[in-house]
Parts: C-alpha cells; sequence; structure tokens
C-alpha cells in the first residue's frame, strides 16, 4: 500500500495516471502479473521507444517496477506493478501539537518466542546465522533492519512520551509485512495477529512471501532467492474499532484500555500454531522492502478531563 499524506505529496503519481495509455498499462500489467516490455509494446501497439518513457513516468513513482530476467532469447525486460492499494490523504495532516509519532527499529523488540525458518540481518550484514534462534538475544538486534520467522511473536514496547494529564484517543501503526516461506513464495498465506497489552485486536492474512522481483530498497547484497519485499499496511485502533487499510477487523476500541500518559504499551505481532494459515512473518524496515521506513507509530490524544 502506497499511503499518501498530502495532494502534493501525490502530484507525481496523480501525472504518471493522468494519461490513459499509461493506466492501460497498469490494467494489462495487474491482469497478466507482470510482461515484458517486448509483449507490453507489441499489446499496445506503440515502439518500444514510447513505451520506455511511460514505463519510467511510472517507475519514478513507485507504481511499477522494472527488472531484468535472462532467458534462452537473452535478457529481458520485465515490467510488474508493485502496489496492491494506494491510500490519499485529501485533507493534510494537521499540524497541532495533539499528535505524538515514533519510529521503531525492526530489531527493537522486547521479547519474543520464534522458530525456523527465521532469522535477522541489519541493511549490511546477516546478524548471526539463519534458522538459529539465539540471535535474536544478539546485542546487534538492535541494528536490524529485517527478521522473520514461521511461527511465534515478537513484541513491541511503543515509547508513550504523551504529555502529562492526557489520554490516547487513537493509535495507527504502520509496517511494511509480509509471509515467511522457506525461500519464497507469491502465494504463500499467513494470518498476523496484532495484539495491544495483550488483547487480541484481530488478524491479517498476508498473501504470500514476495521473491519476484528485488524489493526497491532492499541491498545488493541480499540473497535473491530470499524474502524482497512487503506490503505496507497500516493498523489503526480509535472509539470505533480496530482497522487495517480502512478495513474493520475487529470491535476493540481504544476507550478498552484506559491509555494515559502513565500506561505503558506494548505491540505484539503474532503468528501463532493455532491460525488456519500458519505461514509465518517478515517485518521489513528502512534498508529492506518497497518503503523507506521502520515500523511508524502515530498517536492522537487529548486532555483525560475534556468530556
Amino acid at each position: 500500500m502506497l499511503h499518501i499524506k498530502s495532494l502534493s505529496e501525490g502530484l507525481d503519481l496523480f501525472k504518471a495516471l493522468g494519461s490513459d495509455i499509461r493506466v492501460e498499462i497498469v490494467k494489462i500489467l495487474l491482469d497478466n502479473n507482470g510482461m515484458n516490455m517486448n509483449e507490453l509494446a507489441s499489446r499496445l501497439n506503440i515502439t518500444n521507444g514510447a513505451l520506455t518513457s511511460h514505463i519510467k513516468k511510472l517507475e519514478e513513482c513507485g507504481v511499477v517496477t522494472v527488472s531484468s530476467e535472462t532467458s534462452g532469447h537473452g535478457n529481458q525486460k520485465i515490467c510488474s506493478v508493485h502496489l496492491d492499494k494506494i491510500l490519499i490523504d485529501l485533507q493534510d495532516e494537521a499540524k497541532d501539537e495533539n499528535v505524538y509519532t515514533t519510529s521503531i527499529k525492526v530489531g527493537l523488540f522486547s521479547d519474543y518466542e520464534v522458530y525456523p525458518t527465521c532469522g535477522i540481518a541489519s541493511g549490511s550484514q546477516l546478524i548471526g546465522q539463519v534458522d538459529d534462534t539465539r540471535y535474536f538475544s544478539h546485542p546487534d538486534r538492535y541494528h536490524a533492519d529485517i527478521l522473520w520467522f514461521t511461527k511465534g511473536h515478537v513484541d513491541y514496547v511503543i515509547p508513550n512520551f504523551i504529555p502529562f494529564s492526557q489520554k490516547i484517543d487513537e493509535i495507527c501503526i504502520s509496517a511494511e509485512l509480509s509471509s515467511e516461506a522457506p525461500g519464497v513464495n507469491n502465494v504463500w498465506p499467513s494470518d498476523i495477529y496484532f495484539y495491544l497489552n495483550d488483547v487480541s485486536l484481530g488478524y491479517w492474512t498476508s498473501p504470500g512471501d514476495f521473491g519476484d522481483v528485488k524489493g526497491i530498497f532492499t541491498p545488493d547484497w541480499w540473497f535473491p532467492n530470499w524474502n524482497q519485499y512487503g506490503l505496507l499496511k497500516m493498523l489503526v485502533i480509535n472509539h470505533k474499532g480496530t482497522f487495517i487499510d480502512g478495513l474493520q477487523i475487529s470491535d476493540v476500541t481504544i476507550d478498552r484500555f484506559n491509555l494515559t500518559s502513565k500506561s505503558n504499551i506494548k505491540f505484539r505481532m503474532e503468528v501463532p500454531d493455532t491460525a488456519e494459515h500458519v505461514g509465518g512473518l517478515t517485518i521489513f524496515g528502512k534498508s529492506f522492502g518497497n518503503y523507506n521506513q521502520d515500523i511508524e507509530v502515530r498517536m492522537s490524544y487529548s486532555p483525560i478531563d475534556s468530556e
């Protein structure tokens, strides 16, 4: 998911999609799960040069990625659509003093229980050995920008530095996530459950462990047959319930937790062995995947006595 937080921020995207032929390119790529440049140009009845210009505009705004694939006919450029959703805030985000934001590094978990296949890595190297759960306790984990496991959980303490005598009205957490398959498998469903202070918020089913093309920010040293990118998911808990990407997943509201400036806040992501789809979890940070971010948290608050 691409989250555009203002109209001005989305200007390049709007320009790229403000063309009938580029919209048609996106439709064809979605229908065919990607296509090489020669086939796409033939399908559109345009020259390769004209197609290259259109693809470049779509690539620059992150809608399409291009990868090289070696075949019996030499190297071919394969075009693919990487976005599953585009979320646009028409109204600019409020610049007031009633919002606290913070980022949490992927490796900054406070507790864990994980099972192989599993591993952890920084943007420059693996941390320890893959499939050895002991390295989830290694001091270097604080530098990690990716972690993965087949089942189990990781817990994060959300920093709570809202002003004194305030209550939390909404928590928004965004992270790039995917399943975890042995190697990669784009069709590998996994039920990923979310908890706040040990209360289940609901779950989201990741469709796969994506490795068809290299992630935009995934480092060059990373192994081509390992997790490459995920989907950006936005989890929101407010007075109406709990939502992922705007779709309600449970009736659990923020009021259930009575969170104030004095509250400890623990967030868990888990793939339990009792889930219908036990397909693992991969969490991507800034140095990996398609989104240049860690686990991002936004909390809205108001005075306790405002009611």
